[in-house]
């Protein structure tokens, strides 16, 4: 929430550079070749990303490219284990997604949440020594850097970059437990859900398009 309100604050048009790769043995690679039977990384994560680009941008996707490549044969023949994808926005902002699953994947820039806009830019800011299996990682921010483009009279940043703490954030589950709490208080005060569920749908529907790029090998038009 503090990343989206702070990227706003800047103003578009935003370049968005966001990724989440992990690194997976055991357990939690056989989890992965479970869940792509059905859906690749790009799908599964990408909601999530996808989702926060729309919040900040608030503009209509028009544009998606993707690609693929599959990096195991412990996943069947039609089914990528890595993945990336571009949008491309109405108001000329893009995003780039990445997403790979599998003891393959390096461990250099597997978290990268970086917004750039014409006045600076807003990231995530990973605690050193960070592993891309932590799931606690994948939700927590750490700390937020933003950093502003104005200079002064010399050219040189007129102001130094803002880290901001974020220390207390909830963890996986806490998060988790937050998201039914919200769902029981919107039953429960019939809370108006329309522009969650119409983001919702909108995510699924470009990393849907993202994979059928891949598949297709073409820029889908939404």
């Amino acid at each position: 929430m503090k990343l989206i309100e702070e990227a706003r604050g800047l103003g578009g048009p935003y370049v968005f550079r966001l990724n989440l790769n992990q690194q997976s043995s055991g357990p939690s690679w056989h989890t992965h070749k479970q869940l792509m039977e059905t859906t690749p990384p790009i799908v599964d994560c990408g909601v999530h990303y996808v989702d926060v680009m729309c919040q900040i941008t608030d503009a209509k996707p028009v544009k998606v490219r993707g690609m693929g490549v599959r990096l195991s044969d412990e996943i069947a023949p039609d089914m990528y284990n890595y993945g990336h994808f571009q949008v491309i926005f109405e108001d000329g902002s893009v995003g780039w997604y990445e997403a790979g699953w599998g003891p393959m994947m390096s461990e250099t820039a597997f978290f990268v949440k970086d917004i750039v806009s014409p006045k600076g830019c807003v990231s995530i800011v990973m605690d050193e020594g960070a592993k891309s299996d932590d799931i606690d990682a994948h939700t927590q921010t750490s700390r937020i850097r933003i950093h502003r483009a104005e200079t002064d009279d010399e050219g040189r940043f007129a102001k130094e970059d803002t880290l901001l703490s974020m220390e207390g954030e909830p963890g996986h589950q806490e998060l988790c437990d937050r998201e039914q709490a919200f769902v029981l208080k919107a039953i429960r005060e019939d809370i108006d859900l329309t522009r969650h569920m119409n983001d919702a749908v909108q995510s699924l529907n470009i990393c849907l398009a993202a994979d059928e790029s891949v598949r297709s090998g073409k820029e889908i038009e939404l």
